[in-house]
């Protein structure tokens, strides 16, 4: 009895120790990562940037109930939220109401949209530098006021109409920029608390007076966005001489928008980019419909980068325009009328430092197109996206948080074009010609039996 009643005490004892563990493990518990370079767990940069954020963090997904998204996106949230408890994440599912999603700019199934302190960020692209770097940009304090040129005919910042930039302006409210228009013809000078000063496809030409505030407000340190359009009538000519540019003439026609879907051979389709701060990490295609190409007047007095080129299948075409469904092979290139052909560039960053004492770097961006951040094309690709990098490098909101790769370095292996041909051998043919020799050998055998 003693031996049996011993025995059960030890096994309830066992009991009470196993519930008691189990209770303690939904309190306490300790992770470690194990996987190369730690690459399931957030980085030390972004272990620190959450520790700065002290208020809520929304996360919303607008990902379909169906196929895999939800539990990858949960996944990857979740390392964010167990350092962050107060960081949410919901999902919306955009077949639910088709035509709300549509007015609300989302396409793309998954897109995340980043909520903190009454400001937003959407993001296409799921990955630690790119959720980390739109928390870094959504915590930063300040106001930053845009000057838009308005009074020869601009694209409206606030306007709904397909050329106008309503929707992209929205855009930047949402992560703490303030629009302003800038009838420069009456007010005579750039407030000199623009942080950014945008031209957006005049389409009449300025005043003379307005051409030299212009040109003025560079020498002074201002930072400018101008977006140009084949013929443009803005009278900028001397403007683009201050800036060590040239606008080519006629518009751009590119046969490499086929490999896209593109049937308008005046839509450029860029998916590669020159490497540059703008660009880092930036791997969404982006559509501009009837851009300009640019070129620079040497000597420079900037340090100029190309941002954006085309393909080796277009040159400015200065004669016929096609149509769209006109194939560019029918538009005939004509070097004797001064057509260039590709690559050609389409867009240029400028920097020098800052006549201004107040500010240690001047900072121009120049696009040949004005197109992509309108209203119609906005949504298309990587537009918008690329658009809000431009904003914020240019208003110098471009610190980055640097997320090194952390790969596993077991994930690919690399082997010699010699080395293929001899495995290709081996399975073509040496390990056919193995099978037949072993199936030779067991016959013999079995006939000597």
């Amino acid at each position: 009895m003693r031996a049996r009643l011993g025995d059960i005490l030890f096994k309830v004892a066992i009991g009470i120790a196993a519930v008691c563990l189990g209770f303690l493990s939904t309190r306490h518990g300790f992770e470690y990562d194990l996987s190369a370079g730690a690459r399931a767990s957030l980085g030390p940069a972004t272990t620190a940037l959450l520790e700065t954020l002290d208020a809520p963090v929304e996360v919303v997904s607008y990902a379909r109930r169906q196929g895999g998204l939800r539990p990858v996106i949960g996944e990857f949230v979740a390392r964010y939220q167990r350092l962050k408890p107060d960081l949410t994440l919901r999902f919306v599912d955009p077949d639910a109401d088709p035509g709300a999603m549509r007015a609300e700019g989302i396409r793309l199934d998954g897109e995340i949209e980043i909520r903190y302190r009454e400001r937003s960020e959407r993001l296409k692209v799921l990955s630690e530098n790119e959720f980390s770097n739109a928390l870094l940009r959504l915590s930063r304090s300040g106001e930053r006021i845009v000057a838009f040129l308005e009074g020869a005919g601009e694209r409206q910042p606030l306007g709904q109409a397909n050329a106008d930039l309503g929707q992209f302006v929205l855009a930047l409210q949402e992560q703490g920029m303030r629009p302003v228009g800038l009838p420069l013809a009456s007010s005579g000078q750039v407030p000199r608390n623009t942080d950014l000063l945008v031209i957006a496809n005049p389409r009449v030409a300025l005043p003379p007076a307005a051409v030299t505030e212009l040109i003025d407000y560079v020498e002074r340190g201002g930072n400018l966005l101008w977006l140009a359009e084949p013929d443009e009538r803005g009278g900028l000519d001397a403007l683009a001489e201050a800036l060590s540019l040239r606008v080519l003439p006629g518009t751009v026609v590119d046969g490499g928008g086929a490999a896209f879907g593109l049937d308008d051979p005046t839509f450029v389709a860029v998916s590669q980019y020159p490497p540059h701060a703008i660009t880092q990490g930036f791997v969404l295609t982006t559509l501009f419909p009837q851009a300009v190409a640019l070129a620079q007047v040497s000597p420079p007095r900037w340090d100029i980068a190309p941002l954006l080129r085309s393909s080796l299948q277009s040159w400015n075409e200065t004669g016929h325009i096609p149509q769209a469904g006109e194939a560019a092979g029918n538009v005939r290139h004509d070097a004797e009328a001064g057509e260039i052909t590709g690559p050609l560039d389409l867009g240029f960053a400028l920097r020098r430092n800052s006549p201004d004492p107040e500010r240690s770097e001047q900072r121009v961006v120049v696009i040949g197109d004005g197109d992509f951040l309108s209203n119609t094309f906005l949504g298309n690709a990587g537009n918008r996206e690329f658009g809000v990098r431009l904003f914020n490098w240019l208003v110098h909101d471009d610190s980055l948080v640097e997320v090194p790769d952390r790969s596993a370095p077991d994930r690919e292996l690399t082997l010699s074009q010699t080395t293929l041909n001899l495995l290709g051998f081996a399975f073509l043919v040496g390990l056919p010609a193995l099978l037949a020799a072993c199936g030779g050998v067991i016959a013999w055998r079995r006939r000597r039996r």
